[in-house]
């Protein structure tokens, strides 16, 4: 029986010289952590991802529509708003955002009353996001437009159209979708608005020569 003690001895001695278990230990303690940073990661890509595609959503639209000439219509602005679904690509854009394109114009109006208006408005998206900057006829006979579309409340962060002419502003809003969860973050609005002056159309007037019934057009309601 008195080899017991002796041979008790040799196994705890050889259980804490064995060090056989120390990296999978410490691999166990370290993974929640990796996993936390992974999915950190992951997430900051896909934020700095949607960002990107959503401020080349909003360039898209304003150069595409600003390039029509001699009139737009209802048929150019359904092949804008399809180039900006498959911009969107993964975003799922339609079913999260809201792409709202106004036609920004001089409002014919003198001394007091001059100003901008917003001569027509269509939309694309199933989100709900109402224009930031204005709605349809807003402006058109006073000057509660003066300043024109955009950010701010100051003239100097505002587009304004010249005389005959009009500028395509866009806003596009996105209620960002995460990867994996929103703890990161939180929940997330991305907005980005870009406008360009058309160029060589001398009519600023929508037309329907297809006569699209309403629900066909994009019309923001």
């Amino acid at each position: 029986m008195s080899h017991y003690p002796t041979f008790l001895r040799h196994r705890a001695r050889a259980l804490r010289d064995d060090n056989r278990g120390v990296a999978m230990i410490e691999f166990a303690f370290s993974l929640p952590v990796l996993l936390v940073l992974c999915v950190a990661g992951l997430e900051t890509a896909n934020l700095a991802l949607a960002h990107m595609r959503l401020s080349q959503i909003a360039t898209l639209v304003a150069d595409n529509a600003s390039r029509v000439r001699t009139s737009i219509d209802e048929a150019d602005i359904n092949e804008i708003m399809v180039g900006a679904e498959l911009t969107s690509d993964k975003l799922d854009l339609q079913q999260h955002g809201r792409v709202i394109l106004s036609s920004l114009e001089h409002n014919g109006q003198t001394a007091a009353n001059e100003g901008q208006t917003i001569r027509w408005q269509r939309c694309w998206g199933n989100g709900v996001f109402p224009s930031s900057y204005g709605n349809p006829g807003d402006g058109a006979t006073d000057a509660s437009m003066r300043d024109g579309m955009g950010p701010g409340t100051t003239a100097a962060t505002k587009i304004t159209s010249g005389t005959g002419t009009a500028v395509m502003f866009v806003e596009v809003a996105y209620t960002y979708q995460p990867l994996v969860t929103d703890a990161l973050f939180g929940p997330k609005i991305i907005r980005y608005t870009s406008a360009f002056n058309v160029r060589e159309r001398t009519d600023q007037a929508i037309k329907n020569a297809g006569h699209l019934a309403a629900s066909a057009t994009a019309r923001c309601s």
